[in-house]
């Protein structure tokens, strides 16, 4: 290694001088990415942990809710039988109101079978010609 240097002009020894060898700067380098690329993880894996315990907690509070929403329907429920019992018989009441929330239950049905029904199949009606497109684009076609 010493000719080597010999053989060198003096400009570029003085340049080299001090200088680390690149397989040395390629491990430095290589270790540096792969610290920053585990701290980026345990980064994102910290923020998905904080984020899921606060979805967690959230969705816990609005299943809560919707609890006590039902049983507050229940009471209105109960209150719109106890409103038409002032009117005609109490049996009579109740199956006013009941057959008031069948037809509700049966247009929300048809309603909802409707909405079901414009997105089934889950894929999107114009996929088939932009993937060919895409395909195409990709060999180096026109469209």
């Amino acid at each position: 290694m010493t000719e080597s240097k010999a053989v060198l002009p003096r400009e570029r020894r003085r340049t080299t001088r001090g200088l680390r060898p690149l397989p040395e700067l390629t491990r430095d380098a290589t270790a540096q990415l792969k610290r920053l690329v585990s701290a980026e993880l345990a980064l994102f894996k910290a923020e998905l942990t904080a984020k899921a315990k606060a979805a967690g907690v959230g969705v816990g509070l609005l299943v809560g809710a919707l609890v006590f929403v039902f049983f507050a329907l229940g009471v209105l429920i109960t209150a719109a039988v106890f409103a038409f019992a002032l009117v005609v018989p109490g049996w009579l009441a109740a199956l006013i109101v009941a057959g008031i929330l069948i037809v509700l239950a049966i247009i929300l049905a048809l309603i909802g079978r409707a909405m079901l029904k414009r997105g089934v199949p889950p894929v999107p009606d114009d996929l088939g010609p932009e993937l060919k497109a895409d395909a195409q684009a990709l060999k180096g076609e026109q469209p």
